[in-house]
């Protein structure tokens, strides 16, 4: 065909590392036509964002060489070793980007709406007012609510799904030829991934866009996409159109992505003990105001009522921004609240400082973003093991086999402890935090979205890790996701939040089957609109 957009041939990457090097991508070839979408689809590690990142020339040199006969051409120009000038012409411009996590790709020291203004007028002539009520406009097309405060908060301040609707945002700027999306709807709650997705649609067939969609979500692969490529150890396994590999998968790593479901949980943990109780909690947070003299607070959990039982798992729904993970830091007492949290029979509020640190290696917690809770001038074995030191009376020995098994058991070769966070994919982060949490043998853990970054195949073996573990270690879990079949697979109870409220609640099958407010059969009906057939 004629209408090539991006033409990759041959395309290898090398990585310099201590012993060697590595090899990320392996002879990858494929078209993206004007007009189409084409799916990278594969395990975390298996090249995909590394491809991407290669159209735009974003990897570092010289830590990363391409191969002689390497070539990507946009709209029939080499772009392999093209010139500083050139690659500002597009960047941003003709080819946008949406990372796979957005509080590394924003500016912390940044307002998020200054950040959406500034690339506006760096690609037109637009007056500064202009820009400004431009990007109040795109903020509300990517469904931010409440547009003139959250114009004016900085990234910390918004949610993982909200901050992810930001950088979608600013990709839309300047209505770009191709968009690459690098998992771009991870972070967001099913009804908003919906949106985003008809959103990006409609402007591809608006623009005449092309979209290349990095994702580990085959629903949305199969829903959203012309063609894909199947990644694996980087090379292309498997590559056609969607309908006709999704129909007739030849290659066996295809088939098993696409019999990679997580199965609905059919036994129900519950003790008579309770665990965790929970009463008339409230958080606030505290809103800068224009003016010196007014103050105004923001009610983000209210009125929570809930008891968590020893060894059941808890399931917390929501759209983003509902309170999910507000309420999760109350209970590991990392924001104040108001109300009343019994742990294991103890107020938490009112613990002595031997209780405290008892608590704190009871109740762990996994956040949505692994690199931002990662310290990056730590290898992941000193991340991993940090807590032993403040917890137990170990030997060197015996702290690098319990490193080294937690790290087996999450699905991270205990060889690799000596790198670094940056050295490793968005899911196997994701991994090593989980490691991190679980090596100090909790009696409760916090997950909040711990398998939004994981590919399905890796979603289940950590979905299996975590039962496994509840079973021989008596956890209690509280899971909180915008992943409705991650719940389902995981929950023996689940809550529903809207606005910071707690709007339905039940046991799992009930609530998935005969769900009895609008609000929740809204978000099943979103689920189902990108689930795999």
């Amino acid at each position: 065909m004629t209408n090539s957009l991006v033409k990759i041939s041959n395309l290898s990457v090398d990585f310099a590392v201590r012993d060697g090097s590595f090899r990320a991508v392996d002879g990858v070839s494929f078209d993206l036509h004007k007009n189409e979408t084409l799916a990278l689809v594969g395990e975390s590690g298996s090249g995909k964002s590394v491809t991407a990142m290669s159209i735009l020339q974003l990897l570092p040199r010289p830590q990363a060489t391409f191969g002689t006969s390497s070539s990507i051409k946009f709209d029939g120009s080499e772009i392999i070793d093209a010139s500083s000038a050139d690659l500002r012409k597009i960047r941003g411009n003709i080819i946008s980007m949406v990372f796979q996590e957005p509080m590394t790709s924003l500016n912390p020291y940044h307002r998020v709406g200054d950040q959406i203004t500034e690339s506006i007028l760096l690609h037109s002539k637009k007056t500064k007012a202009k820009a400004i009520d431009e990007a109040k406009d795109l903020m509300k097309l990517v469904e931010i609510d409440d547009v003139d405060r959250r114009y004016k908060a900085y990234p910390h301040e918004l949610s993982g799904g909200q901050r992810q609707r930001i950088m979608i945002a600013m990709s839309l700027v300047n209505k770009p030829q191709l968009l690459i999306a690098d998992e771009p709807t991870t972070a967001l709650d099913v009804t908003i991934q919906a949106q985003i997705l008809d959103l990006m649609s409609k402007l591809q067939n608006e623009l005449g866009m092309s979209i290349l969609f990095i994702t580990h979500d085959l629903g949305l692969v199969e829903k959203f996409s012309d063609k894909v490529c199947v990644m694996k150890d980087g090379k292309i396994v498997e590559q056609g159109n969607t309908h006709e590999v999704f129909k007739n998968p030849i290659h066996e790593y295809t088939i098993q992505l696409l019999n990679s479901e997580p199965k609905p949980k059919n036994s129900f943990n519950h003790t008579s003990d309770p665990l965790l109780e929970i009463s008339d909690v409230n958080v606030f947070y505290n809103i800068k105001s224009e003016s010196l003299f007014k103050s105004s607070q923001f009610h983000a959990v209210k009125n929570i009522n809930l008891d968590i039982h020893k060894n059941s798992t808890i399931g917390l729904v929501g759209e983003s921004g509902s309170g999910k993970s507000t309420l999760g830091k109350a209970i590991a007492n990392l924001v104040n609240f108001e109300g009343k949290i019994i742990f294991n029979g103890k107020d938490i509020k009112n613990l002595t400082q031997k209780e405290q640190k008892k608590a704190k290696r009871d109740i762990q917690i996994i956040f949505q973003d692994p690199y931002g809770s990662l310290s990056p001038r730590m290898t992941i074995g000193e991340i991993v093991g940090e807590g032993l030191s403040i917890h137990f009376s170990l030997t060197n020995e015996e702290k690098n086999q319990r490193i080294d098994k937690v790290l087996s058991d999450v699905g991270i070769d205990p060889s690799m402890k000596i790198k670094y966070p940056h050295e490793f994919s968005g899911g196997q982060r994701q991994r090593i935090a989980i490691a991190r949490s679980l090596i100090l043998n909790p009696s409760f853990v916090i997950l909040d979205e711990p398998t939004s970054a994981l590919d399905r195949s890796i979603q289940i073996q950590v979905i299996d890790l975590l039962k496994k573990l509840q079973d021989e270690y008596s956890l209690t879990y509280l899971f909180i996701s915008h992943d409705l079949k991650v719940i389902r697979a995981m929950s023996d109870y689940i809550y529903v939040m809207k606005q910071g409220e707690i709007v339905e609640h039940g046991k799992s099958d009930i609530v998935f089957e005969t769900p009895q407010e609008d609000y929740t059969k809204r978000l099943l009906t979103a689920a189902l609109k990108y689930a795999t057939n």
